[in-house]
């Protein structure tokens, strides 16, 4: 048996409402270029409509000119999507209450994750949104995910329950160490000392 090796999320399908209010909210409140539109393949009485989150990936709408939402909250029975996280620099993220709040959209306020930051509100048909910034970046070369797996690595073997800010200081600084040196020794070092 072999596994079937992906290599990133290549888009996101949601069903929406009518094409006005999937547009008004995916651009008008997300900033999403509208990329491009087309029936849906599978039944030409929808609209299909894609939308670029900011990576050159897509989230693409089902639409339906017949279907409205009502707001509640989506099903979050197992199988079903519990949220869709966005990631938001932190200039945006400091930018976002305001902005909710200026269009009357109830959200969480800021939830602080140890590693990220998040704000969760919901979309006009109840699906969880949350607007993520991370609050480190990674050595050049390297991947979030690689971050955080050393920092799990780091809060693991200290027993702490819940990633915390000096678990990915710990984490930066281990990756950093990685990288190659001339010096005899990547020990902290002071220079200050007298002597």
């Amino acid at each position: 048996m072999r596994k079937i090796q992906v290599q990133g999320v290549h888009h996101i399908t949601l069903t929406g409402a009518d094409r006005q209010t999937s547009i008004d909210f995916w651009e008008g409140v997300l900033g999403m270029p509208f990329v491009f539109e087309q029936p849906n393949l599978d039944d030409p009485g929808q609209g299909h409509l894609y939308f670029d989150p900011g990576d050159g990936r897509l989230i693409t709408i089902f639409t339906d000119e017949a279907r409205t939402g009502d707001g509640r909250r989506t099903p979050t029975e197992p199988g079903c999507v519990h949220h869709i996280a966005f990631s938001v620099s932190m200039a945006s993220f400091l930018q976002a209450v305001e902005r909710l709040n200026a269009r009357g959209i109830g959200h969480s306020g800021v939830k602080d994750r140890g590693f990220m930051h998040s704000i969760y509100f919901k979309d006009p048909l109840g699906l969880l949104i949350e607007l993520a910034a991370y609050l480190f970046e990674p050595p050049a070369g390297r991947t979030h995910a690689e971050v955080l797996m050393a920092a799990h690595r780091i809060r693991v073997a200290r027993g702490d329950d819940a990633i915390a800010t000096g678990h990915v200081a710990d984490a930066l600084e281990q990756l950093a160490h990685e990288a190659p040196s001339l010096s005899e020794s990547r020990a902290a070092a002071d220079p200050y000392r007298k002597g």
